[in-house]
């Protein structure tokens, strides 16, 4: 299977906006069969194509169900090397 990887922000629009990143970001980290790694500015998500996005799909709608919020989402068409250089 293809691997991928997405790189995401979650901008929710609310005064207390830490929480539901965190939570999003708990969430992600519970799916063993992803490789989920964070930095201040964006969270990438690496693993099968069809995984990422089906565990996107349902991580996002609980996001979007708890709040208004706004996802900007990179998605990069292989398994990417967080230590090299491109």
């Amino acid at each position: 299977m293809k691997k991928i990887t997405v790189e995401l922000s979650l901008y929710p629009l609310a005064d207390d906006f830490i929480p539901p990143i965190e939570a999003f970001i708990v969430r992600l980290k519970s799916h063993k069969e992803l490789d989920v790694i964070t930095n201040a500015a964006s969270t990438l998500v690496v693993g099968d194509h069809y995984k990422v996005f089906e565990v996107l799909s349902k991580e996002m709608a609980t996001s979007f169900s708890a709040g208004r919020s706004i996802f900007v989402m990179k998605v990069i068409g292989f398994e990417r090397d967080i230590h090299r250089e491109y």
